[in-house]
């Protein structure tokens, strides 16, 4: 399952949103409406993706941004929003945003989104897209076919599947590695996403295959 928080003081328009992406059957949605009162929660509480409105009272959303971020390094935040986010644009994308969303989107942009980021492809609206300008590109390159090439594992993810590629099951992972089950299944559900895999064994087959496990730490059980 993937957990959302969407934050957001407008209760109509958060109540809305989580209607929508509820409706998703691998997909649930928790809504604050009180910024200040996020990083408390959170004590308790863990979530794959954030929905942040920009503009909030008490904490804003950028200010809100980087405490999750302090918080969880890897974190999925989408910065969703009515106004427009121009003046800002610079500093969300030194935060590291996954992405931007518009309070106007249809329902299946924000699911589309949502879906995206867990894939770390990051979607932002055209007219932002129009600004990016690509600088010191060679006129001459060769091209070099790389699978998955944007494809990341992080340390976490890599360490949970050659733990699988060993036999073990999720919950003598999470003894093994020191974390909660919760959190091994959260780092999995993101794994899933990135590689397009359904299963545990299906992840770790497909990162062999491409090569985003280090070689040295994988176990050579047949």
């Amino acid at each position: 399952m993937i957990e959302v928080l969407l934050v957001d003081d407008h209760p109509s328009i958060s109540e809305g949103t989580k209607v929508l992406i509820d409706q998703e059957k691998d997909m649930n949605v928790t809504v604050m409406t009180n910024s200040l009162e996020v990083m408390d929660h959170l004590q308790q509480a863990s979530y794959q993706v954030y929905l942040i409105d920009l503009y909030m009272p008490g904490l804003n959303g950028l200010e809100l941004l980087q405490l999750i971020r302090e918080k969880d390094p890897d974190s999925i935040i989408l910065i969703y929003t009515g106004f427009d986010i121009d003046q800002h644009f610079n500093l969300l994308m030194e935060a590291n945003v996954s992405g931007f969303l518009s309070k106007t989107a249809m329902g299946e942009q924000i699911i589309t989104a949502i879906r995206c980021a867990l894939r770390e492809e990051v979607i932002i609206p055209l007219s932002l897209l129009r600004q990016l300008k690509r600088i010191d590109v060679p006129t001459n390159f060769s091209v070099v076919e790389t699978p998955l090439v944007n494809i990341r594992l992080t340390e976490k993810e890599q360490s949970i599947l050659i733990e699988i590629e060993k036999g073990h099951t999720n919950k003598a992972i999470a003894k093994n590695l020191t974390m909660s089950q919760r959190t091994v299944e959260h780092h999995l559900t993101k794994v899933f996403s990135k590689l397009g895999v359904e299963s545990r064994m299906e992840a770790v087959l497909k990162a062999k295959e491409y090569q985003l496990l280090p070689v040295d730490r994988i176990s050579d059980n047949r």
